[in-house]
């Protein structure tokens, strides 16, 4: 799966790095465009409004005490409003999914205020300057046939410039909006490449110490406890022919023989879990057949995946199916259960649902814990939804920004 099909862009900076000429296909322009001119529409109204109460009939000093209301009233608006102008140009902090709690609002500061009133003030009516003049341009000429002034050549030659150089104004735009946008995500959200340093480490953690831990007890119980028991069931099996048929003792061997190899069935599906093969040769779809297959609850499975998903984001999602059926056969009382899985946007979107008696609480133990942190340390999330007497649904959110496995 190719990692620039599978993960959309995030910020206008991404879209045009990315794909320059594919730019022009997105929305990304006519969000850029929506970012300077809501940052430039909002400044010229203060300055207007300002020079309105200034040249207002009520007074030279109520005048200048209402305007510089005004402008206090404006660079208090201005944190709130440049957190949302930056929804438009940042999809991160937009919809608050995969951003952090301290990003997801300004720390009120004197840092926030005065970057406010630097927006209000200096930078607004430079966002509408760069505005107007990319868009200046090419509809001038555009306008060409309208002007009584100009020659008949022009009067052809002014609109064909004018709609080549109408795209190539994006670019400007889109280049701007980025630059505005990285100076206020570094004054409003100072800690977040701090954060998301933070995460990334967490979970290269959770990773070495997951591949560390299953090679540790996959050696030993294959090298150690499998074989003996192999060993074992031989021994029991060679007993049972050496003993004469019918005996108490030829009995008795037998049916320790049986449990030997009930052990060893056991222990092989231990191992199993542990590292599970068919999810490294198959991938999740069959893993996840696997798991409803060996669950007590007949189990639906409804998987659109467009390919194979990075390691780490399959190996999570693996582990949540199989947990979460698990707690589904033990504590539900369910008789039916879904397992639903989509990829949108770069994120996985893993859904659990099961119609028992509900009431999970993950305060009342360990697993649904375990859950949201394991799915956590792969930087996602987890939603639980389960009202008393049903149904419950459990919805895994996991990032797939990683290269494909």
């Amino acid at each position: 799966m190719d990692r620039a099909a599978a993960v959309s862009p995030r910020t206008v900076l991404e879209a045009l790095t990315r794909s320059p000429l594919g730019f022009l296909r997105t929305a990304w322009p006519w969000r850029a465009l929506g970012y300077l001119l809501s940052g430039g529409v909002f400044a010229t109204g203060v300055y207007l409004g300002v020079a309105g109460l200034l040249t207002a009939p009520i007074g030279t000093f109520a005048g200048m005490l209402c305007a510089a209301a005004l402008v206090v009233f404006a660079v208090a608006l201005a944190g709130p409003l440049e957190r949302r102008r930056l929804a438009l140009v940042d999809r991160v902090d937009g919809d608050g999914s995969r951003g952090s709690g301290d990003r997801q609002r300004p720390r009120r500061s004197p840092r926030t205020a005065g970057y406010g009133a630097v927006s209000v003030l200096a930078v607004g009516w430079l966002d509408l300057a760069v505005v107007l003049v990319s868009l200046g341009i090419p509809g001038f000429l555009l306008l060409t046939p309208f002007q009584p002034t100009a020659l008949p050549w022009q009067t052809v030659a002014g609109p064909v410039a004018g709609a080549l150089l109408l795209p190539v104004a994006a670019y400007p735009i889109g280049a701007w909006a980025a630059v505005r946008a990285a100076v206020g995500r570094a004054v409003l959200f100072p800690k977040d490449r701090e954060l998301r340093e933070v995460v990334r480490s967490r979970a290269r953690l959770v990773d070495a110490f997951e591949t560390e831990r299953r090679r540790i007890i996959e050696r030993d119980l294959h090298d150690g406890a499998q074989q003996r028991l192999v060993a074992l069931t031989m021994k029991l099996g060679l007993a049972t022919l050496d003993l004469p048929p019918g005996s108490a003792a030829a009995k008795q061997v037998g049916e320790a023989h049986a449990l030997a190899k009930e052990a060893l069935t056991e222990l092989r599906e231990l191992i199993r879990g542990i590292h599970p093969q068919i999810l490294t040769e198959r991938g999740l779809p069959a893993a996840a057949r696997d798991i409803a297959g060996r669950c007590p609850v007949p189990t639906d499975l409804d998987l659109d995946l467009p390919g194979r998903l990075p390691a780490a984001v399959e190996q999570t999602a693996y582990y949540v199916t199989a947990e979460a059926l698990t707690n589904i056969a033990r504590h539900s009382g369910a008789d039916r259960c879904r397992v639903t899985a989509r990829c949108r946007d770069g994120v996985l979107r893993l859904d659990i649902e099961d119609n028992g008696s509900g009431d999970a609480d993950p305060a009342r133990g360990t697993g649904l814990v375990g859950l949201a942190d394991r799915i956590a340390a792969a930087d996602g999330r987890m939603l639980l939804s389960s009202p008393p007497g049903g149904p419950t649904l459990l919805r895994a959110e996991i990032p797939c920004a990683g290269p494909p496995s």
